[in-house]
């Protein structure tokens, strides 16, 4: 048995962490402690217009271009804007943006996308991609997929794509084949096909602190291996 080393202690922490607040998320007797509207006068009509900014900015021709191929200032530029916004949220202090389509998008993709770029290359980046799933389970509970234009809609599905169980995995299929989303659909079936043979994704293995099988260390010197 391999000793645990202190990224892998580390990440056990963090997901520990997460999985403490998607239990608490989950709970039916659960109320937002969202201080925004707990500590101050804030309507609900301001809470709308936060996530709202946030989406018109991340699908804005600016944000776009960086999508799927950022650029160190562009992460510079979420961890300014978004860092904080990202804590309430692993926090669950804004779970009250579930009550809407476009609120429980812009959480998603504050849970799911914007670690990527804020934290890249360490575990954290990866830290509350569990939570973005119970908050896309809810939203698709709710048909609040269904509301989103196609563009959107992509993103609300990206949390299964990022998944490390199969399951979740074969959700991601499921949602993202679908018309307009057909770009997104052959990358979930790719992302499946990853999962579905090695329990996980490899090229996460060194910045989570897990030690590559053979098979794992010749599929990412192969022209096949993905890099994320």
């Amino acid at each position: 048995m391999r000793r645990l080393t202190g990224v892998d202690l580390k990440y056990v922490c963090i997901e520990c962490e997460s999985l403490l607040q998607r239990v608490r998320m989950e709970s039916p007797v659960y109320r937002s402690p969202d201080p925004v509207l707990k500590n101050s006068n804030v309507s609900h009509d301001r809470v709308k217009t936060m996530y709202r900014s946030l989406i018109d900015f991340w699908f804005s021709d600016e944000a776009r271009r960086y999508w799927f191929k950022s650029t160190r200032a562009f992460d510079k530029q979420l961890v300014d804007s978004y860092a904080d916004t990202w804590e309430q949220a692993r926090k669950g202090a804004l779970d009250d943006w579930q009550r809407t389509a476009v609120g429980s998008l812009a959480l998603v993709i504050v849970l799911d996308q914007f670690p990527l770029n804020m934290f890249r290359g360490t575990a954290k980046s990866f830290s509350t991609e569990a939570l973005s799933r119970t908050v896309v389970r809810a939203a698709i509970a709710k048909n609040f997929d269904k509301e989103l234009p196609t563009n959107q809609k992509s993103f609300m599905y990206m949390p299964f794509m990022h998944s490390e169980d199969l399951a979740d995995q074969a959700l991601g299929v499921e949602y993202f084949n679908q018309s307009g989303l057909e770009s997104n659909f052959r990358y979930a079936k790719h992302h499946f096909g990853i999962v579905e043979r090695f329990g996980r994704f490899p090229h996460r293995n060194k910045i989570l602190g897990r030690e590559s099988s053979e098979a794992e260390i010749k599929y990412l010197n192969s022209k096949q291996g993905f890099k994320g």
